[in-house]
């Protein structure tokens, strides 16, 4: 759904440009665009690689249980009858502390882990389980004490302190996933009472 939206509006600046003779604009706007969006992704590389090498020694050398031992009574309590021992769990901390150091995309294959994990456990597989569901909103709204992504762009556009958002990110990232978590919670009750 997302392409035929990024085409549609590709589509239409091109039309509106044209319909207005303003093309070189158009032109020039897609040129600088792509320029641009290749430098973020050759900035972002760098910030992946080094902290997804760290998550990797980090599950290799056993800091993963050692971090699932720390987030299994949270993990217990959202996930009220999962096995915090087992590979759900494990995938669903790494996915959490990856997120907490601001590193969507070094959580991403966490993420990819504990659904599928998530996934075995689930009793129908027509349907996204309650646990599923719940996975989705705590990935979608994680908390984060370290903006590294952001905080990296931030000093690449030129912001004097780059981490001076800290504290609205941690508000902002507590509060929607207080109030997802919430809201799956009452979703995940109803469904079962149905």
């Amino acid at each position: 759904m997302l392409d035929y939206i990024w085409a549609a509006m590709m589509l239409l600046s091109f039309i509106f440009g044209m319909m207005n003779g303003r093309m070189d604009e158009v032109t020039g706007a897609v040129f600088s665009g792509s320029a641009s969006a290749i430098d973020v992704c050759i900035s972002l590389l760098g910030t992946m690689c080094f902290w997804s090498g760290i998550m990797k020694i980090a599950e290799s050398s056993g800091v993963s249980r050692a971090i699932g031992r720390v987030l299994s009574p949270l993990i217990k309590l959202i996930f009220p009858g999962l096995d915090t021992k087992g590979a759900a769990a494990n995938a669903i901390c790494m996915n959490v502390s990856a997120n907490m150091l601001g590193l969507g995309n070094a959580a991403t294959p966490f993420g990819l882990e504990a659904m599928k994990q998530l996934s075995a456990l689930n009793p129908s597989p027509l349907k996204a389980s309650n646990y599923m569901i719940t996975f989705v909103v705590l990935n979608t709204s994680s908390v984060q004490i370290i903006p590294t992504t952001i905080a990296m762009l931030r000093s690449k556009y030129g912001a004097a302190n780059p981490m001076d958002i800290m504290p609205a990110v941690w508000i902002t990232s507590i509060l929607s996933l207080v109030i997802g978590l919430a809201v799956a919670m009452v979703l995940n009750k109803r469904r079962v009472q149905s």
